[in-house]
């Protein structure tokens, strides 16, 4: 019964005297998860617009056409803040590079 005690002491001041870990996101984990998430999202409906030209229809094309390129520069600009968080230089040329295509897929229709 003694051990049982002593080991329950133990196991309960290992719990106490060790360091709690939080495991929140950092801000650039926020970022980069919504980076990732709306970039996926935007390119996931331009697929399905492409099955639905394929398919002969041109139902909501340009409102789905005009979401996704809003996600897609919402993306960039998480993309853009995740790396001054982290405190290092973002690749423009690229992002820039994106940002034009995004703005000509939401002015095309």
């Amino acid at each position: 019964m003694s051990r049982f005690i002593i080991i329950s002491f133990l196991i309960l001041l290992t719990f106490i005297v060790s360091p709690n870990q939080t495991l929140a996101e950092t801000p650039l984990d926020v970022y980069m998860n919504d980076f990732y998430s709306k970039s996926n999202k935007a390119s996931k409906i331009l697929k399905e617009i492409e099955i639905t030209l394929k398919e002969g229809s041109r139902k909501n094309v340009c409102s789905r056409q005009r979401e996704a390129a809003m996600l897609g520069l919402l993306a960039n600009k998480s993309l853009i803040k995740a790396f001054e968080i982290g405190g290092t230089e973002p690749p423009m040329e690229a992002i820039k590079t994106s940002q034009k295509r995004w703005e000509s897929i939401l002015n095309e229709c």
